[in-house]
């Protein structure tokens, strides 16, 4: 319920609300640390936007894949994330909250699915292999791979 009051204030603001089992965030905080990067398309429209992002738990932070091509680490961030684990032992529950830096660049809507689908790649054992490959098996990463687990077109 906690939750849900959180997104509900969020919602419209240029920030985003959500939470998580402190189980699932354990096993996120384990593979962020050992796999820091990642790229997430963002689909709009005809077509997608690569968004990268970079995982130092309890933060996340996304930004433009050209962005960070061009800019590298002074590349401004379009999102930040951060997880609040006070209530992790007695509720078993992290809240999570994200910040919209560019509300030009993104709305609440895409701020929400870029975080969902950031925790899924790293919580689902499947997509975590995409992850993987990513930061240890850069040669063999193909991009195409994470448009096909999300079922968009490949173009």
């Amino acid at each position: 319920m906690g939750g849900v009051c959180l997104c509900q204030y969020h919602l419209g603001r240029g920030h985003i609300g959500a939470s998580m089992k402190a189980k699932l965030y354990q096993l996120l905080v384990q593979r962020a640390a050992d796999c820091k990067y990642f790229v997430i398309p963002l689909w709009r429209g005809s077509g997608y936007t690569t968004m990268f992002a970079q995982v130092q738990m309890p933060h996340m932070i996304f930004t433009g894949l050209e962005d960070y091509k061009s800019r590298g680490t002074q590349a401004s961030p379009y999102l930040t994330v951060k997880f609040y684990t006070e209530f992790a032992e007695s509720k078993d529950l992290v809240l999570i909250r994200g910040d919209i830096v560019f509300t030009s660049k993104l709305t609440d809507e895409e701020a929400e699915w870029i975080l969902e689908t950031a925790q899924s790649f790293y919580l689902n054992d499947v997509r975590y292999k995409l992850v993987e490959q990513f930061n240890k098996q850069t040669r063999d990463f193909e991009f195409k791979d994470v448009l096909r687990s999300l079922n968009m077109p490949i173009m």
